[in-house]
Formats: C-alpha cells, sequence, structure tokens
C-alpha cells in the first residue's frame, strides 16, 4: 500500500469539513455583502448579483404643471428619472405597456402632448399649447442599475435611536453571565473529579440529567422563585442580577460536565505530588488545575458567551421590554416590527449583532477543539 495515497476515510473528512466550512461562510458572506449593497438594489436581486447590474422596474411622477416653462412656443415639462445612476431601456406611460418605447423614441400622451425619454433616464414633455392639472404624468420604465455599495445602511442603524444603549446592555448581560458559571463550575468539577465524598457519582448523574432539561420548562419557576426571594429582600423583579442569575443556573449542567470531564483526564500523578509537599486543595486548584484547564474553560466561555449574547427570551423574561434595559437582540426585534421591508436596515443590524461573537469565536478558537474532546474522551 502506498503511504503517500490518502485513504477514503481521511477524503470523506476533509470533504465534510469543507462542507460545514460553506455552509457557515456563504451565509455570512451573503449577510455582509447585502448589509453593503444600495437598497434598491438589494429589494430587487439576490447577494450572489451584487457585482453585475441589475434591471428594476419603477415608476415615476413627472413635474406637475405649474414646472411648465415655455421654450421656442412650446411648453416643456423636464426632469431626470434615475439621478445620474443607471441607464434606461425601455418607458411606457401605461401600466398595462410600462415597456412600450425604447430610449429615444416619442410616446404621443393626451391632449397631444408628447413624451420622450432618453437612456440616461433625462425625460421632455412637450405640449404645443400650456398644461393643466395639479398631478404630473407618470412614467414607467425599465432600468439597469451598475453595482453600488455604500456605508449609509451602518451609518442609519447605528444612528437609530437606543442602538447604542442596547449594545451596552448586551455586554451588561453577557460578560457577567459567562464569568460567574465559569467560576462555579471550575470549583464544583475539580470537587467532583479529585475530592472524594458521599454521594459524588449520584451528584454527577443528576448534573448529567440536567443537560436534559428544556430551558422553556424552567424559566417560568426559576421567576417565580427569583420573584419571591426578590419580593422578600425588597429587590426588584427586574435586574441584571436576576438574568446574570439565570444564565448562571441555565448554563451550570454543561459548564460543570464538560469542566469535570476534563480535569478528571489530568495526570494523577500531578496532584499526588502537589499534596507530599504539603499543598491543599485550593493550592492545587489554583496553581495547577486551573491553567492546565485553560482549553476547556475556553471551550465552554464560547459556548455561553454566544448563547447569552444571541438570548432574547430569558432576557425578555427577567429584564422587560424597557428602552432602559432592552438587549440588542430585542432592538433588532423591534427593527424588525417597524421596518419589516427595509432589508438593508435589518442585514446591518445583524451583521453588527455578529461582529462580537465573531471576535470572542476566533480569539479563543484554537482552545476549542482541543478542550471539547478531552473532555469527551478522558474520564475518571
Amino acid at each position: 500500500m502506498n503511504p503517500s495515497r490518502r485513504s477514503p476515510l481521511t477524503w470523506a473528512v476533509h470533504l465534510s469539513v469543507l462542507l460545514l466550512v460553506l455552509l457557515w461562510t456563504l451565509p455570512t458572506a451573503g449577510l455582509l455583502i447585502s448589509s453593503l449593497r444600495d437598497k434598491d438594489q438589494l429589494a430587487v436581486s439576490g447577494w450572489w448579483t451584487a457585482l453585475s447590474s441589475s434591471s428594476r422596474n419603477a415608476v415615476v411622477r413627472a413635474p406637475s404643471a405649474e414646472d411648465q416653462v415655455e421654450r421656442d412656443g412650446k411648453f416643456v415639462i423636464s426632469g431626470n428619472l434615475l439621478e445620474g445612476r443607471g441607464e434606461v431601456s425601455a418607458f411606457g406611460f401605461s401600466s398595462r405597456e410600462p415597456t412600450k418605447f425604447k430610449p429615444g423614441e416619442t410616446a404621443e400622451l393626451n391632449d397631444g402632448e408628447r413624451l420622450t425619454v432618453q437612456s440616461d433616464g433625462s425625460f421632455e414633455i412637450v405640449s404645443d399649447q400650456r398644461m393643466e392639472g395639479s398631478r404630473g404624468q407618470r412614467i414607467f420604465f425599465t432600468a439597469a442599475t451598475p453595482p453600488r455599495f455604500t456605508l449609509d445602511n451602518y451609518a442609519e442603524v447605528l444612528s437609530a435611536a437606543g442602538i447604542g444603549r442596547s449594545f451596552l446592555n448586551s455586554l451588561t448581560v453577557a460578560v457577567p453571565s459567562t464569568v460567574i458559571p465559569i467560576l462555579i463550575a471550575a470549583f464544583a468539577a475539580y470537587a467532583l473529579a479529585w475530592m472524594p465524598f458521599p454521594g459524588r457519582a449520584v451528584l454527577l448523574a443528576v448534573v448529567v440529567g440536567l443537560l436534559v432539561v428544556p430551558l422553556q420548562m424552567s424559566l417560568i419557576p426559576l421567576l417565580q422563585l427569583y420573584n419571591g426571594v426578590g419580593a422578600f429582600f425588597g429587590v426588584s423583579a427586574k435586574t441584571y442580577m436576576g438574568i446574570w442569575l439565570a444564565h448562571t443556573g441555565f448554563g451550570l449542567p454543561l459548564a460543570i460536565y464538560l469542566l469535570r470531564n476534563y480535569m478528571a483526564g489530568l495526570p494523577r500523578e500531578i496532584m499526588e505530588s502537589a499534596r507530599v509537599d504539603g499543598a491543599s486543595d485550593f493550592d492545587i486548584f489554583v496553581k495547577i488545575i486551573l491553567p492546565l484547564s485553560f482549553p476547556a474553560l475556553a471551550s465552554f466561555a464560547i459556548f455561553q458567551f454566544l448563547w447569552t449574547w444571541n438570548d432574547l427570551l430569558v432576557a425578555i423574561v427577567f429584564l422587560g421590554a424597557g428602552d432602559d434595559k432592552l438587549v440588542l437582540t430585542g432592538r433588532l426585534v423591534n427593527l424588525l416590527g417597524s421596518r419589516g421591508g427595509n432589508w438593508e436596515i435589518l442585514t446591518a443590524s445583524a451583521f453588527i449583532t455578529i461582529v462580537v461573537p465573531l471576535i470572542v469565536f476566533f480569539a479563543l478558537q484554537r482552545y476549542l477543539v482541543r478542550g471539547l474532546l478531552a473532555g469527551s474522551v478522558k474520564g475518571g
């Protein structure tokens, strides 16, 4: 067997990885391109056509008769359909025949008026007699517009009311909700992995069982419990402390399970040598276990931060929908409700939302696979 030839399994793994990369990269690239496109082009064509000219059908109403001017004994109303962008390929003055005429041709309108549209979008309505009426003539046309990219979409989103405040609210929720469960789970995982005590196996089984409990099932009982405790101590129900505790409770089972499996796979000889030298469990945990467990800690930090940053349900329940505490995902939902047809605003908003998770992921991704694999194949 030629050792230089790759086995079919290796090719299958490489193709699977390539497929996963494409499934993740293509939608992200499409979202970024769409967020940078002109809103008129985005409304009529997909992001994969961003580098080609787009064709669109539109209707423009010419100025009213009040804007006519007299020129060489004729009365003329002029203007431009495209404002300097694109090229007209056909036009008409009726919705039944919107592309009847080619650029440069003259269309006969009512009362002897004549409409001429050039390829650059400029048009003239000429009449031998003074035109009357308060409404201008409708002009239907088809135009090819060259690709245009702009940062106006991001400027509009970032300048929208409440976006900056909601961004800070999401950071205020996500960062403590990631750090607190890691601190608690690290101590619990060390105890379950290296400190023998009665009921350790039962406690570990309970932790594993909590992994399959749906969040929606425990959300309302947890909220009632928190409200009861808060009322006893005179604490408001809609506070950041409540959502920190909620995210901590929901994230602890996975954190304890992942960190426990990782710590249980560390060499026993290191701990025994430290105990011989007189180190306590706390010293072993702080000076030996935590530095060696950084890949597992980073792996869980990625999952927890992504979950808390993108969460909307827990944030609405424990923080409410007030403008002063509304998280970024909630703000975007409101933006979607008020601007459901403005795709350029929605794509820019969505990409702004994923920027922070992308930074966290790429900063810690080199520890992700190592931490997950170590936690899955080692045990004690």
